[in-house]
């Protein structure tokens, strides 16, 4: 029998009923209070390393448990897998990496974006409950790249939670008209709360095969509160509609056919700036920023497999209320030139010993300011040129 759940929070009553599984819930996910009058709840993930920081073992245990959850049932040959942007473009890179590691091969990685790429082809769709719902899904830039885009046969979506899986189905029928040899899709995500006819919806509307792959599942139902003074709260998350493309860097908009490394060298000349006080049992915080985390994903636990103790997480423009799993909110202006606020939750300097901001961007005055009042050491991304899958980390110190 389900297990029933009721979570106060400052905008309503959040019930869940859960069906059984191996995971205790409470290990996955805490609950807090969107700043939206769309969705006025959110499921904070424990593992996902956006919200709440995270030890990159527990995240690299989920790549791994989620990637071979969704080979074991067949991907075939040819398979697209995209991380939906900006929550889950971490972990979806991060099953990807999982599943090339585990032998897939033939495959092609990429996110969704909010970001604007000028002469780039590219999908448009809603996520209509978002604090910002304009999505893109660009094309891939390279020949061998673009060919699987318009000729996979297996498409995995990969998400930290489904509520309603229409997101999924708008993304699904827009992809179906420029590849019409889909024959599989993969929804993946840490939970799923997508009620029964939403998903009949979805396989229905899709025309093909339809797997779930999840932790825990279940049923969700939200009781408004209507609380008058919290809906009157609003957040500017609509970019200015620029070109993005001279602040971008992160391959994952426009395709990776293979997981990144780091050019040799890399990670050495990080340590000086850590510093040698190796007494203190404090761990370090690597922060990724927005759509790119994946990179602080991936030094955060090249740091941990060398012996240090890290946590991860990374900043987001999903505007929330300070309570219950959000212990704290730190705001600050975006790096991407839209003067979004940014934010970052639950965030307590004393409880590390350094903090390393990954970014993809060049210096800004935001980033500068963050840098200096957390006396943080800057890690800029690079990929190399003309290599299919090396890149770097520049380091700086204000």
């Amino acid at each position: 029998m389900p297990k029933t759940l009721s979570i106060q929070l400052a905008t309503g009553t959040l019930h869940l009923d859960l069906s059984p599984g191996r995971i205790p819930l409470q290990r996955l996910l805490g609950f807090a209070a969107r700043v939206s009058s769309k969705r006025k709840f959110l499921l904070v993930s424990k593992v996902l390393g956006k919200h709440y920081p995270v030890l990159p073992r527990l995240m690299y245990w989920s790549y791994r448990a989620l990637a071979r959850a969704v080979l074991g049932s067949g991907v075939g040959d040819g398979s697209l897998w995209i991380g939906m942007a900006e929550t889950a473009t971490g972990l979806g890179y991060g099953v990807f990496a999982a599943a090339c590691q585990e032998g897939l091969q033939n495959t092609l990685f990429m996110q969704t974006t909010r970001y604007v790429l000028e002469d780039c082809e590219r999908l448009a769709f809603e996520e209509a409950h978002s604090h910002a719902t304009d999505f893109f899904l660009y094309y891939p830039t390279q020949t061998a790249h673009k060919q699987l885009f318009v000729q996979a046969r297996t498409l995995v979506l990969i998400d930290d939670e489904i509520s309603t899986g229409k997101t999924f189905l708008r993304l699904i029928k827009a992809y179906q008209t420029v590849n019409p040899f889909l024959e599989k899709v993969f929804i993946v995500s840490l939970v799923n709360f997508a009620h029964p006819d939403d998903r009949s919806t979805l396989e229905t509307e899709a025309g093909v095969a339809v797997e779930w792959v999840c932790f825990r599942e279940g049923l969700l139902n939200f009781e408004d509160g209507q609380n008058a003074a919290l809906d009157h709260i609003s957040v500017n998350v609509s970019g200015d509609g620029a070109c993005k493309k001279h602040l971008l860097a992160w391959p994952g908009r426009l395709g990776i056919s293979a997981p990144l490394r780091w050019q040799t060298g890399t990670l050495e000349r990080l340590l000086p700036l850590l510093g040698e006080d190796t007494d203190d049992p404090r761990p370090l915080l690597v922060l990724g920023t927005g759509e790119c985390n994946a990179p602080a994903i991936m030094l955060g636990r090249d740091l941990e497999l060398g012996g240090f103790k890290v946590k991860i997480q990374s900043t987001t423009r999903s505007p929330i209320h300070q309570g219950n799993d959000i212990a704290a909110v730190c705001q600050f202006t975006d790096n991407y030139e839209d003067a979004i606020p940014n934010f970052l939750y639950n965030l307590d300097l004393s409880c590390y010993r350094q903090v390393i901001i990954c970014h993809e961007t060049p210096l800004c005055a935001s980033l500068l300011g963050r840098l200096q009042a957390w006396q943080a050491i800057s890690a800029r991304f690079e990929l190399i040129p003309d290599t299919a899958n090396d890149a770097t980390l520049h380091f700086f110190r204000p």
